[in-house]
């Protein structure tokens, strides 16, 4: 059977979702989970790897096993020999056809700012404090900017090596809220793939657009030639969670 599961962690801890040779995975931590439930030594395929510091509230992965666990149960089954830090929060079967990271059709994520003086401690894990940031009208009508299918090969890490860098970004949607006497501001970003440190890149640059320091033709210039330099700083892994995978 091809067991389906949804998986929430907090990625402070982890060098990402990929296992590697001298590091804490979270890959590993579940596949580590797995073994000690089931019995079996498996690899777990995810819809796409989250990098180090970042968070899941909606990773999805799947694997196959000949087990007499019904796919609802196998949270439970799990997550019992799972860290506090990750949970297995939905489970549910799949035919061979489906593929976690080919079927995907959109992925969403978010990036958490607070505007704060000072750390708030109850934020801090989450969340990114700036000192100052723009108000909540210019930055959606920045956000705007960002839509549409592009060439994001300014917004990318050095040393990718994707096959093509053009991405289309169906939505940038950008929130403000408040809490514990600090400004929240949410940056929720839907597309149908990214980059290493794209989304990152993409807040940074749009905080940079939206106060003024940089300008709208900064961007559309960055989209034809690629040039780093154009686009604001990369922002800490800590402010993003990868929200939801869409597979319809």
């Amino acid at each position: 059977m091809r067991y389906v599961l949804k998986i929430a962690y907090d990625g402070t801890e982890y060098a990402g979702w990929q296992c590697q040779k001298n590091a804490r995975s979270v890959q590993e931590t579940l596949e580590g989970a797995i073994k000690d439930a089931l019995g079996l030594c498996l690899r777990v395929t995810a819809s796409g790897r989250t990098d180090a510091g970042v968070h899941a509230a909606g990773q999805v992965c799947h694997f196959d096993a000949d087990v007499s666990v019904p796919p609802e149960k196998m949270p439970d089954c799990l997550n019992r020999f799972l860290p506090p830090d990750v949970r297995i929060t939905e489970g549910w079967g799949a035919d061979e056809t489906f593929d976690s990271n080919r079927s995907a059709k959109r992925k969403t994520y978010c990036y958490s700012l607070y505007v704060s003086q000072r750390e708030m401690p109850l934020k801090e894990r989450f969340s990114v404090r700036v000192e100052n940031a723009p108000s909540i009208e210019a930055l959606k009508k920045a956000a705007t900017l960002f839509e549409g299918e592009h060439d994001y090969k300014a917004f990318c890490a050095s040393g990718s090596s994707v096959k093509t860098t053009v991405r289309t970004v169906y939505e940038v949607r950008v929130e403000e809220d408040e809490s514990y006497g600090t400004r929240d501001i949410k940056i929720f970003v839907t597309g149908n793939g990214f980059l290493y440190n794209m989304v990152r890149t993409m807040t940074g640059t749009l905080l940079d657009i939206a106060s003024g320091k940089r300008k709208k033709e900064d961007l559309l210039s960055a989209y034809e030639t690629g040039k780093r330099e154009l686009l604001g700083k990369t922002m800490p892994a800590k402010g993003l969670t990868l929200v939801q995978v869409n597979y319809q």
